[in-house]
């Protein structure tokens, strides 16, 4: 696919570049951000390059993964979003913001922009959120972006080389007033 620049009322979500590499670089070294992502750690210039040089830009030509710097109107890198798809119509959405931008609403703001472009261009009937249990920040986001929590995977996600539980909660279509592009026949509990 190719990339593509989305806006909302307070930012543009654009692809990451070679000339944002030096501020995803700086934002990285914020210690929560190398908790609680699967960045590396120690994160170093190297990294960055590779991230917006080579991670980027394959996601978005095998049409795999689609990262956005999530930026104010004058290129301020204020965090940044992926969508990876998980399987046939479901794609995990993923994100960090920068530590200077915290608190202001923008990492929902742009999840929300993300998850509509998903389910309008990608044909996605389900956005994915998952997190490290205890990554209470990144939690609240998918629950100011209307995320339905659906609980807790065991040691579903791994950590530099430990085996974590995570929180997994998911957003559709219809809780954006949206039509999916399939069917979808809820559970309904059995009255007994």
């Amino acid at each position: 696919m190719d990339p593509v620049t989305l806006t909302s009322d307070r930012l543009v979500l654009s692809p990451l570049t070679p000339r944002d590499t030096d501020a995803v670089y700086t934002a990285a070294q914020d210690p929560d951000i190398q908790r609680w992502t699967a960045i590396p750690s120690p994160y170093l210039p190297e990294h960055a390059r590779a991230f917006t040089e080579q991670l980027v830009p394959d996601g978005w030509a095998r049409d795999t993964m689609f990262t956005f710097g999530v930026f104010l109107p004058d290129r301020t890198l204020t965090g940044a979003l992926s969508l990876t798809r998980r399987a046939p119509g479901t794609a995990e959405v993923g994100f960090w913001t920068d530590k200077e931008h915290r608190g202001r609403g923008y990492t929902t703001e742009a999840t929300l922009t993300a998850a509509r472009w998903a389910f309008t261009e990608l044909a996605a009937d389900r956005v994915e959120w998952r997190a490290e249990v205890g990554n209470t920040a990144s939690r609240a986001v998918a629950r100011r972006a209307g995320f339905t929590f659906e609980g807790v995977l065991r040691s579903a996600l791994d950590h530099r080389g430990t085996r974590r539980d995570c929180w997994i909660a998911s957003l559709l279509p219809t809780d954006l007033g949206l039509p999916s592009t399939t069917p979808y026949l809820p559970h309904r509990a059995d009255p007994s």
